[in-house]
């Protein structure tokens, strides 16, 4: 063990460098220990305290070479303190402060001579004197000079290592750069393949959708006008679907039809509804009758199944309508003269208990008068279905006056501005334009 009774701190930072060269302790750390035990030492130094200096060395079988330093103050007031320190160290019991390094030993470098554990000096047996000055006899010149290059040395260590680190994190922030721009290029071509997928995805729904619309009628003295919207705006379509249709005689058959549900389970649904419709319809069967035939027809093969319909028919020539319900809200009859109201009719779909509508009601379209069919999707998107329909008078009201083809995305647009309950939504709207050549219904 080496101590030494320091009064300067020339003197502390000579002794440390000279025990460092002696047992071979790398430059970068060399410098770490002088600056920390500077910091340590300076206010004990100052306040006339010496400072006393001890070092022990192992060396491992490994040529790893372990340096215990340990830096006491015996006569101040408190432990000394090792924080914030260049080079991390611990305080002992005792108050002194200890540095434990570790490090390989350079090729060719000689050993300590001493048995692993020994005490020893600091490999040339000389001691520090008080003043700082080294037993050899060196002058001050000398010792300046050796001081100077020895901080030099040390600032070059340090400098070469902040250099390298420079280097490093120039490095790194190229590979950075390139990678970023990797990913970016793989985020765009992800874009782009999403792009794709999308407009492939919404021209599949655009043809599901037109293959699940009826052709467009053009009757002489009605015009009708749809809109629809799913609830989901990723699937074609819905529980909601609606059919129109000329029958033999020239009347005009519409069916509403809302089945329970949504996506493609609703739509199988609401298309078995419409199908079995259309043909009862074209057979021949009074529309009293076809909402229980419907229900008959389509529960045996599917007991799960429950949809509520509107249906209606329309006599071009005379404006004779009337109005059939199994469980559906009814239809919106807005007259030319600004009256409106609702056409109800008592009736339970198909799936429910006593299907059918109860009764058939007649009224008569007028010309300019307009008829808005639709399905709860419309008037419950606020969850209050009276609230609803109280909206949907006002905004059929506002809006009669516009092409007929403008009127249900309109209304809808209305009825939307709020939705805390989403649904599948449809909205027919039927207008007279004039008297038009052809039979009244039987």
């Amino acid at each position: 063990m080496t101590a030494h009774a320091l009064h300067s701190l020339s003197a502390l930072r000579r002794a440390l460098r000279r025990l460092c060269a002696a047992h071979h302790v790398p430059v970068e750390t060399r410098a770490r220990l002088v600056l920390s035990a500077t910091m340590l030492a300076r206010p004990e130094i100052r306040a006339g305290r010496q400072v006393g200096v001890d070092v022990t060395r192992e060396d491992g079988p490994d040529d790893t070479v372990h340096l215990t330093v340990t830096l006491r103050s015996p006569m101040a007031p408190a432990p000394l303190r090792p924080t914030e320190l260049p080079l991390a160290a611990r305080t002992t019991p005792q108050g002194a402060v200890v540095w434990h390094l570790a490090f390989d030993a350079p090729a060719g470098a000689p050993a300590s001579g001493l048995p692993a554990g020994a005490p020893h000096l600091n490999g040339s047996g000389s001691t520090v004197r008080a003043t700082g000055t080294a037993a050899g006899g060196d002058g001050v010149e000398d010792v300046v000079e050796g001081e100077a290059a020895a901080s030099e040395e040390e600032l070059r260590a340090v400098v070469a290592r902040l250099d390298q680190l420079t280097a490093e994190h120039q490095h790194l922030k190229h590979e950075l750069a390139e990678t970023n721009s990797g990913v970016l290029a793989l985020y765009v071509q992800l874009e782009e393949r999403d792009e794709q997928l999308r407009t492939a995805h919404g021209q599949i729904l655009r043809e599901i959708e037109d293959a699940l619309r009826p052709s467009p009628l053009v009757i002489d003295g009605l015009e009708l006008a749809v809109h629809y919207a799913p609830a989901d705006a990723h699937a074609p379509t819905g529980g909601d679907l609606y059919d129109w249709f000329l029958l033999p005689d020239g009347t005009v058959h519409l069916t509403i039809i809302d089945a329970l549900g949504h996506g493609i389970r609703s739509t199988r649904s609401a298309l078995d509804v419409t199908h079995a419709v259309r043909t009862l319809a074209l057979e021949g069967h009074p529309l009293s009758s076809i909402v229980e035939r419907t229900h008959d027809i389509l529960v045996p093969f599917d007991p799960d199944i429950v949809a509520t319909m509107l249906l209606a028919r329309i006599c071009p020539a005379t404006g004779a309508l009337r109005l059939a319900n199994g469980s559906h809200p009814p239809a919106l009859l807005s007259r030319a003269d600004g009256t409106t109201h609702y056409l109800e009719v008592r009736g339970r779909g198909v799936g429910y208990p006593l299907p059918g509508s109860e009764r058939v009601r007649h009224e008569r379209l007028a010309d300019g008068d307009l008829l808005v069919l639709y399905t709860d999707g419309l008037t419950e998107s606020r969850r209050d279905p009276l609230e609803g329909e109280a909206r949907l008078v006002k905004s059929t009201r506002r809006h009669r006056h516009r092409p007929t083809d403008e009127i249900p995305s309109a209304i809808a647009d209305d009825m939307h501005t709020v939705i805390l309950h989403p649904d599948d939504t449809l909205a027919l709207v039927v207008r007279r334009t004039g008297a038009a050549a052809g039979p009244a219904p039987g």
